[in-house]
């Protein structure tokens, strides 16, 4: 069975001061010096009211790198830096690290410059949150590591900021497009994704003074075998396939945005909720024999309140109902924070004073990279 494990403490770093919605174009910049059109639908519809960004507010130059913020969070596990010394593992996991090498659990670790130690970085969307999670969890579990530190982050601003399209706006101007606007899929994502950092200390011990959280299992699957890529940066999506940024040369990197962050949102808002809760926790419910009464909190990250309603069906669908008294998010004051949100949303209710002992925890993390998804029970202890 191996050990237990437990999450003894989180921590979470928010960049600078909130960004509310009529500061955002200010803060990530006009493209063209012209406002985005579909900024105000999308606001409406995702229900962020405000996020933050690793940003200046007086220089409007970019002040954290990732592995920066990520450093901060993991600091805000210790009371002081004596307890950098104290883990074994550090898992660190972004969906977009500062750079493509050295690997972002590398980069964290210099600039905690704590003892050596095993280092671990996932990859991935809103997922490799929780498979860092996962990976420290099953460390501890087997015995190969004592007290493990686990980190998602995400600075999307830097590659959200108006900066970036500069050159795909110029080449359309230039190349006399009708309409040199941004692309929807790109512009789309630049009203819903935001900046943070979360992060977790697991041990085998469970705290001697107020709860704990133990870990009882995490599951996830892929559907890629099933569907196409759906978000994704350094690529374009060419008769369904991916073309990576390396068959591409810099100027056509630079005109066509090749390295920002891009979604199919016909193909996420015909699969997401049915994929990522119904296909995938139905085969959990069967796997773990799970029943809804068990449950006192329901933890799901979504990127938009436009999936709230969608979720909540979709749980029915499957003869899952869990009513919205029993749900816990703070999108709208957090924003989406992708692989972070669900350390963030965690921080906050253990911090609340509403958890109690023998309380349930089922967290739900989607990822519309090409359709994954995972839950997790928490036990409160």
């Amino acid at each position: 069975m191996g050990k237990q494990v437990f999450i003894n403490k989180l921590s979470v770093a928010l960049p600078n001061t909130a960004v509310n919605n009529s500061e955002m174009e200010t803060r990530l910049g006009l493209i063209g010096d012209k406002k985005s059109r579909a900024r105000a639908v999308i606001l409406r519809s995702n229900g962020i009211k405000q996020r933050y960004y690793a940003i200046d507010p007086i220089t409007g130059e970019q002040n954290y790198t990732n592995a920066a913020l990520a450093a901060e969070a993991v600091r805000g596990l210790f009371a002081d830096d004596a307890g950098l010394s104290s883990f074994d593992t550090l898992v660190a996991s972004s969906s977009m690290p500062d750079q493509v090498m050295p690997n972002h659990a590398a980069m964290v670790h210099g600039e905690l410059k704590s003892p050596p130690c095993e280092i671990i970085s996932t990859s991935g969307v809103c997922l490799c949150g929780i498979t860092a999670l996962k990976y420290a969890y099953l460390n501890v579990k087997a015995g190969e590591s004592t007290k493990s530190v686990v980190v998602a982050s995400e600075v999307a601003s830097s590659i959200m900021h108006a900066r970036n399209f500069e050159s795909e706006h110029q080449h359309k101007v230039d190349t006399l497009a009708e309409h040199p606007e941004m692309a929807f899929e790109k512009d789309f994502l630049r009203w819903m994704l935001s900046d943070g950092a979360g992060a977790a200390l697991l041990s085998d011990q469970a705290n001697t003074d107020g709860i704990t959280l133990r870990i009882d299992w995490i599951d996830s699957y892929s559907f890629a075998n099933e569907l196409e890529a759906c978000m994704y940066a350094g690529a374009e999506k060419v008769d369904g396939k991916l073309k990576g940024w390396t068959t591409y040369s810099g100027e056509q990197r630079e005109q066509q945005s090749i390295m920002s962050v891009k979604q199919d949102v016909r193909l996420l808002n015909e699969n997401i909720v049915r994929i990522t809760v119904e296909e995938t926790l139905k085969r959990i419910v069967a796997k773990r024999q799970l029943n809804t009464v068990d449950y006192d909190y329901f933890v799901p990250h979504y990127s938009s309140a436009f999936f709230r309603e969608k979720v909540y069906q979709s749980l029915i669908n499957i003869d899952f109902e869990l009513p919205f008294e029993k749900w816990f998010t703070n999108l709208a004051e957090k924003g989406n924070t992708g692989s972070a949100s669900i350390f963030i949303m965690l921080e906050e209710l253990f911090n609340s004073q509403k958890l109690k002992a023998g309380q349930r925890i089922l967290c739900y993390i989607p990822e519309s990279g090409r359709f994954s998804s995972a839950f997790m029970q928490l036990s409160v202890v």
